[in-house]
Formats: C-alpha cells, sequence, structure tokens
C-alpha cells in the first residue's frame, strides 16, 4: 500500500529536518522528536525512537561525504600498535575506536535511562524537556568558544573518552551531538575545524549503533516503515548536500544563541501545553 499525502509530506519534513539539522549544534534529535510530537501528536518515547532511527540516513551521508578519510582510518588498522597509539600517526585511529566504545557504553545506559523516564512524557511535559536540555546545550557551547584555546595539534586518551561521554549523552532529545562533542573538544584545547572534523566521523558510528539498538527494540517506531524509509533516503540525500555549506556556516554563526533561543521557545511551547492539559489555559 501506498502512503497517504500526509504521510508523505511528513516523511518528507522529517527527512530534511534530520539531514539539516545533524549538522548543527542544536540537536537533530530534539527537531525531529519535537516536529513528529507536535504535528503527528505522538508519545515522547515513540518520535525519540523514530528520531534516533534517522540518524542512519545522515551516517551514510557523513560516510560519503568523508570517505576518503574512512578509507584512510581503516587501511592504517593492521599497523596500529598499542604502543605510540596516539602519537602524530595514530592518534586519529585510536581516539576514534576509545571514543566510540565510550559512546556505546554511555548511550546504552542513557537509553535504559530514557525508557524509564523519557517515555513516560507526553505532550507538553516532553516539548519541555527538550527545550531545557537545548538551552543547556547552548550555554555549554558559549563557555566553549569563550575558552577553547585551539593550541592542540592531535587528540589523546582523554579527549577520546570525554568526546565518546559526551556522544552517548546524546541519545538524549534536545542534547545535540555535534555541539557537545565539538564543544568538549574546543575546551580541550582543539582548533574549531578540527573540532568539527572529528566530530562528524565520530558519529558514523554512533549513528549507525543507535538506528540499529532502535531497531532491535522496538523496530520501526511512530510511522508506517514505507514512510521511514522514505524519510532516511530524504535525511541521506539532504545531509549530504548540505554538510559542507553548514560547516562553512558554523564558523560564522553563534549557533550557541541558536541553541538557547529554540531551547526557550520550547520551555515556553511546553509550559502552555501542560497548563492546557492540566486544565488552567
Amino acid at each position: 500500500m501506498g502512503m497517504d499525502v500526509d504521510a508523505l509530506v511528513l516523511s518528507l519534513l522529517l527527512g530534511i529536518v534530520q539531514g539539516v539539522l545533524e549538522w548543527l549544534p542544536v540537536s537533530s534529535e530534539g527537531g525531529v522528536a519535537l516536529a513528529l510530537a507536535l504535528s503527528a501528536g505522538e508519545s515522547g518515547g515513540d518520535a525519540t525512537r523514530f528520531a534516533l532511527l534517522l540518524h542512519a540516513g545522515t551516517a551514510v551521508a557523513a560516510f560519503t561525504y568523508y570517505r576518503g578519510e574512512v578509507f584512510d582510518l581503516v587501511r592504517d588498522v593492521p599497523d596500529w600498535r598499542p604502543r605510540g597509539a596516539f602519537e602524530a600517526d595514530r592518534a586519529d585511529l585510536s581516539f576514534f575506536g576509545i571514543a566510540t566504545l565510550t559512546s556505546g557504553v554511555v548511550g546504552i545506559g542513557v537509553y535504559l535511562l530514557f525508557e524509564a523516564l523519557v517515555s513516560e512524557l507526553a505532550g507538553g511535559a516532553f516539548v519541555a524537556a527538550v527545550g531545557g536540555l537545548l538551552v543547556g546545550t547552548g550555554i555549554v557551547q558559549r563557555i566553549a568558544e569563550t575558552r577553547g584555546l585551539g593550541e592542540k595539534e592531535w587528540p589523546d586518551a582523554v579527549d577520546a573518552v570525554l568526546v565518546g561521554a559526551m556522544q552517548g549523552l546524546a541519545l538524549l532529545p534536545g542534547v545535540s551531538r555535534s555541539g557537545t562533542t565539538v564543544s568538549a573538544l574546543l575546551l580541550r584545547g582543539h582548533e574549531a575545524e578540527e573540532s568539527l572534523r572529528l566530530s562528524f566521523l565520530l558519529s558514523i558510528p554512533a549513528a549507525l549503533g543507535a538506528s540499529l539498538l532502535v531497531l532491535l527494540e522496538s523496530g520501526v517506531p511512530a510511522v508506517s516503515p514505507a514512510a521511514a524509509g522514505l524519510a532516511l533516503v530524504v535525511s541521506a540525500v539532504v545531509g549530504y548536500l548540505t554538510v559542507g555549506a553548514l560547516v562553512a556556516l558554523v564558523r560564522r554563526v553563534a549557533f550557541w544563541a541558536v541553541c538557547v533561543g529554540f531551547g526557550t521557545l520550547a520551555l515556553v511551547s511546553g509550559g502552555v501545553l501542560v497548563l492546557v492539559d492540566a486544565g488552567v489555559l
């Protein structure tokens, strides 16, 4: 059976939101979950699960865009040795390996927490919760922008564990994966462009892992498989077409302010919805 017009439009919208916001430090997961919760009336749990599923599309986009660097890392694997793991020619490979493992451990714990807490939120409470996390993400970005030193040449073990943990925490809707990981790298002394590169490359295994976790745990949530497939394709295509331009844009725009602005709007909107549901308004 084909999709109706409403499902088609929603799938296109969600795919575009994911494809664009994945590269911006404003939480693509929060944006997709909010769009789905507000437009289709989905629960916070199902909306967030679908948002995590869509990350597979932008993982494909990131892999395609950075395929040269990914293949270089793969070719370096046979020559990797523990001794000198964070020397200049091996630092990136060691960073991605340790950060990915850390992301998996923290991410699974966060997902279990999400199952216990976020799944119980609905309507205005969910919108407000996402808003609060967006505001917090924006504050972290602002601190990183003002205190980053930009003096490190390559990542070390502390960077890998810290950034991996931040990426795992980003399974919560409203916590920007790119925003928190880039902020952590800036605070650790990396330059902005290098921080973006490391963050986007690290997103590939994390995004695929999060999508697989959702599929194994609950199948395709919120929408039909056909609608989900269309949204995935759109997110991959839009993500690939926009990553270069948006990386350049991030260097010029204070997205910490955008993040705080979106979060404040969501907090206010969620509060109003809670009062409406309670019969106060």
